[in-house]
């Protein structure tokens, strides 16, 4: 059964989406926090509970690594869910450009497939696609914004500044 769980985070809103004890989808939104049946973290599903709770240590900079039960084998193509994979090898406070993705991925030719798979990509954050920048060190896109993206970078520990 799925469940839907809006949490209030330093960036702004995210939305956690679990279907039994998996999380299926984290993404932005703009909605206040609300589960549904009740109004705070205690009501939800364990698993959304250890996504909260892991999640607010992220934020508070004592989490590098989450321990969450994700699935990502029902979505996308089998290109995206290789960049996927690849993107969870990133370490926290560290970055990749789309090209070195690329060559990861399929060859160097392949930096626009690898940015369109990083913009589908339905677990942000846990998936930490806000770790693959331009070669020019700029930031290149982000669905929650370049600004959100900027955020997760310095929370991590790097020097982001505009180019």
């Amino acid at each position: 059964m799925k469940e839907t769980y809006i949490m209030q985070t330093p960036i702004g809103c995210l939305k956690i989406v679990s279907d039994a004890d998996t999380i299926i989808a984290l993404d932005h939104a703009n909605e206040a926090a609300v589960v549904e049946g009740g109004d705070g973290p205690e009501e939800a599903s364990g698993v959304i509970r250890q996504c909260v709770r892991e999640l607010e240590e992220y934020f508070a900079g004592s989490r590098r690594d989450f321990e969450v039960p994700i699935s990502l084998e029902h979505e996308g193509t089998a290109f995206q869910r290789k960049v996927w994979d690849r993107l969870r090898d990133i370490p926290y406070g560290e970055t990749i450009s789309y090209k070195t993705l690329a060559a990861d991925c399929g060859g160097p030719n392949h930096s626009r497939a690898v940015a369109n798979a990083n913009g589908r990509n339905p677990i942000s954050i846990i998936v930490p696609c806000h770790r693959v920048i331009a070669s020019d060190g700029t930031l290149g896109g982000y669905t929650g914004g370049v600004g959100k993206k900027r955020l997760l970078l310095e929370l991590e520990g790097l020097d982001i500044r505009p180019k």
